[in-house]
């Protein structure tokens, strides 16, 4: 349902190049997927010994920890013409490394200052990843390091975040052996479950991120698997308990992913709140650095972005926030301490993370539309906004338009699958408890086919833990070439910014093609 995110990691476009011309040198059978990485294997209970575990109740504060960075051989630092890599800095390059223990331990004891309970490290490991002689990929090599840092923390008297599994699928398109992964077959589970499997072979339960005794593991997108079905879900949860002392994964599914998941995610915290079970949420975005990038920027405001998506966050919270993220310099998501924001961010997440374990729930905005009984947008070439805003995406881009004499906007058909028009409805207008009311659309009936809506609702059932709940109503068009109104009623609505770019509704257009001039959700 989701397209694919724009917020790609930095290295994909020189990695790409490199995957074709390995792939051309591999013979085209499949390579034996090799045994577990990591001495922590074929574990028993007693391997559990000790260990502590959240429980599906608590708050819990997570982040994405990006290991990648080493200033020896300037990987990922420095990109291949010279030029500087990243967007934003580390507050000094000294040390700056996957394989510095005092680099790692810095990393996590600010994440202690800054309240985080689980640092999710960014694993690109992969089967194709193990060979030796090609050098151990960093993400073993710094993984092993990561431990180290940690056991020494503890040993020391501190209590640094537990380390649950960021698993990056790129590598599913994207590795050493030019595969691209198809997770339908018994060689696509097989190597999807072995990723998992090296991970956590090479971390001690000791340090395992888990909830309700389940380690915790979060996918990336979807669509770097050549195709995926609920079996490759199924074979980890089979296999899993058989290396790991019967315990199975807390999993959470990216929600690009068609499978059975112990909860959502979704990614793109940074450009805004999402929370689809598993909230995320970030300081902007901006990847200047990276060459190769459309444009995209979210200003941080001083920090004031930052502070506005937690204070949604808490209106509303869910038991598990993401932040996204801790360190990712390329595109200038982090919260991390830096030569751009000092400690900042770090200081602003403890200040919400202690809100947030406390209970907080902050007053509803105030705005212009806190007793306003409707709000609209009109579309056109400068659209009119009062309380609804259009925002652009890839399956619902549209083009200012005239019909029937009327300025418009006229939907781009999405040759991929799946058109709609995507509206975020102002806080102000927002309630404390769920949303009801109707949507009305004034449009053009270009052509026939079918018009619906999907907003930011509680159906359990609905896709993506309920962004996506589907009104019951659906338009017939017959293409007579003429305005007519449409309604649909919005009922139990969370308005969370759940959709494609923080969107709260969207419109579901099933025809070749169609304008709306007008949009107004009334209370």
């Amino acid at each position: 349902m989701l397209s694919v995110m724009k917020v790609h990691h930095a290295w994909l476009a020189v990695f790409t190049a490199l995957a074709f011309f390995v792939a051309a040198a591999l013979p085209a059978a499949e390579r034996e997927i090799p045994p577990a990485f990591g001495p922590y294997i074929n574990l028993t209970e007693a391997d559990f010994a000790g260990t502590r575990s959240f429980t599906s109740k608590d708050k819990i504060v997570a982040t994405y920890y990006f290991y990648w960075y080493d200033i020896y051989t300037k990987g990922h630092i420095v990109d291949h013409d010279g030029t500087d890599a990243l967007t934003t800095h580390p507050p000094t390059l000294e040390d700056f490394s996957y394989k510095s223990i005092a680099w790692h331990k810095r990393q996590f004891l600010d994440m202690v200052d800054a309240g985080i309970d689980v640092a999710l490290p960014v694993f690109w490991g992969a089967p194709s990843e193990q060979d030796p002689k090609a050098g151990l990929h960093w993400s073993y090599e710094g993984l092993k390091v990561m431990v180290q840092a940690r056991d020494e923390l503890v040993k020391a008297g501190k209590k640094p975040p537990l380390l649950g599994l960021f698993y990056d699928t790129s590598t599913l398109q994207y590795n050493q052996w030019g595969v691209h992964v198809d997770l339908t077959t018994d060689y696509g589970r097989r190597w999807f479950y072995a990723t998992i499997r090296d991970f956590f072979s090479m971390v001690p339960p000791r340090h395992w991120a888990m909830i309700d005794g389940k380690p915790l593991v979060l996918l990336y997108a979807s669509a770097f698997a050549k195709k995926h079905d609920q079996s490759c879900v199924d074979y980890l949860m089979e296999q899993f308990p058989k290396d790991f002392g019967g315990r199975r994964p807390y999993f959470v599914r990216q929600n690009s992913w068609n499978v059975k998941a112990d909860n959502t995610v979704a990614w793109g915290g940074a450009l805004g709140l999402v929370n689809p079970g598993v909230a995320s949420l970030g300081p902007g975005y901006d990847h200047s650095a990276v060459p190769g990038r459309a444009p995209l920027v979210v200003d941080r405001q001083g920090g004031k972005f930052y502070e506005e998506q937690w204070l949604k966050f808490l209106r509303r919270p869910s038991n598990i926030v993401t932040l996204e993220t801790w360190n990712e310099f390329h595109e200038g998501t982090d919260i991390c301490e830096s030569r751009e924001y000092g400690r900042q961010y770090i200081n602003l997440t403890r200040k919400y993370v202690r809100l947030f374990k406390q209970g907080y729930v902050p007053p509803w905005p105030k705005g212009a539309y806190n007793k306003a009984r409707s709000v609209s947008i009109l579309l056109g070439e400068q659209n009119t906004e009062r309380g609804l805003k259009w925002v652009d995406n890839d399956d619902g881009r549209t083009a200012p338009a005239t019909a029937g004499g009327q300025s418009c906007r006229a939907a781009q058909i999405n040759p991929k699958g799946g058109t709609y028009m995507y509206f975020v409805v102002d806080d102000s207008f927002k309630t404390a408890g769920k949303f009801q009311g109707t949507l009305e659309v004034e449009y053009f009936d270009a052509a026939p086919g079918a018009l619906g809506m999907e907003y930011d609702g509680s159906d359990p059932a609905a896709p993506f833990g309920g962004a996506y709940t589907r009104a019951t109503e659906t338009v017939k068009l017959t293409g007579d070439k003429t305005w007519k109104s449409a309604q649909f009623k919005m009922v139990d609505g969370r308005l969370l910014n759940s959709q494609n770019r923080g969107a709260d509704f969207r419109l579901v257009i099933q025809a070749p093609a169609l304008m709306v001039r007008r949009v107004e959700l009334r209370k």
